[in-house]
């Protein structure tokens, strides 16, 4: 039997510990993610976490906000562009495939017994990792599950094997860089509001709607360990041009916010890019992340790195009724 309640203060004491110990554990699965997230998306978290006897299965955090009068439950919440959370599970890669299998769908089973008890929703939306690749505990609970996609670069490569894999333009892009005056930066509190600011003004003037600020950021930033929120600025012959906020777990880094589009006569963002990457390749960083394939537009530009094509899930839980309240809502947010 698999028991699952409300993380304890000693569990969340642990949170991160385990985070790091699940193969779907990501950045934003961390504790300090958790509450930045909560507060900016004025949502409630409740951490789900799942044991068999002493050992923990699984961990497991939404977020609980009403709407038009009902309750409804989002892992992550719409509007703050955090790409991916849902369950993450412990102590089951080491199973055979018949035990595994039951212990991974007892523990979704009893998270959504606890969350329906506690909270009775009247929707739920899931946005999973793309390392939990097993969604039928999720079908079988009576959610409508659809793939996304995301590109990921490996970084486990000689930094050269890597620079050969990009396209040709983006390899002469990177070599024009010998020619250029231009620095890579990781800063602060100021770099992110200068990134985020730019990238909501980018998106001002396309008529489209932004709902990250530089305050989440910045809570986000300082919320967490040192060195998981980076902000990478670029400035070319001294003039700030753009940058990319990143964030990172033990062994990915998340090409997360940035990256908008600027008037510098120089290959800024490709040149961005890479310093990223090989900084993170001397960190010992594995995958680099580039958060998201979905949009035509921008999957030119990511291509372009040589990137695997990753899946991951939505999934979603609603009464046709509630379907429309929430889309409403995900859109006015």
């Amino acid at each position: 039997m698999v028991e699952v309640s409300i993380a304890g203060h000693d569990d969340v004491e642990k949170w991160d510990s385990y985070v790091d110990r699940s193969p779907q554990g990501n950045a934003f699965h961390y504790d300090g993610s958790l509450a930045a997230i909560a507060e900016h998306s004025d949502t409630e978290v409740h951490r789900l976490i799942g044991y068999k006897g002493q050992e923990i299965v699984g961990l497991f955090p939404v977020f609980e906000r009403e709407i038009l009068g009902q309750s409804a439950l989002f892992s992550p919440p719409p509007a703050l562009l955090v790409p991916y959370l849902g369950p993450a599970l412990l102590n089951i890669g080491k199973l055979k495939q018949r035990k595994a299998e039951r212990r991974h769908g007892r523990f979704v089973r009893g998270c959504f017994e606890t969350l329906f008890e506690e909270v009775a929703p009247r929707y739920v939306s899931l946005r999973t990792d793309g390392r939990y690749t097993d969604l039928r505990p999720i079908t079988w609970t009576g959610f409508d599950v659809t793939p996304d996609y995301t590109y990921t670069v490996d970084l486990t490569r000689e930094e050269g094997d890597l620079l050969g894999s990009f396209s040709s333009d983006a390899r002469s892009n990177i070599r024009t860089g010998e020619d250029v005056e231009y620095a890579v930066e990781e800063g602060g509190t100021e770099a992110i509001r200068r990134i985020i600011t730019q990238v909501e003004a980018r998106h001002t003037s396309q008529g489209l709607f932004y709902g990250v600020t530089p305050e989440f950021v910045t809570d986000l930033h300082r919320s967490l360990p040192n060195g998981r929120v980076r902000p990478y600025t670029i400035a070319v012959d001294g003039e700030f041009v753009g940058g990319m906020v990143t964030v990172e777990d033990e062994d990915t880094i998340y090409r997360w916010q940035g990256g908008a589009k600027h008037d510098a006569d120089a290959p800024a963002n490709d040149l961005l890019d890479w310093e990223i990457m090989t900084d993170a390749m001397d960190r010992g960083m594995e995958t680099y992340d580039l958060v998201g394939a979905n949009n035509p537009r921008l999957n030119g530009y990511k291509a372009k790195f040589s990137p695997d094509l990753r899946a991951f899930h939505s999934a979603e839980r609603a009464s046709p009724a509630m379907k429309l309240a929430a889309e409403a809502y995900t859109r006015l947010r």
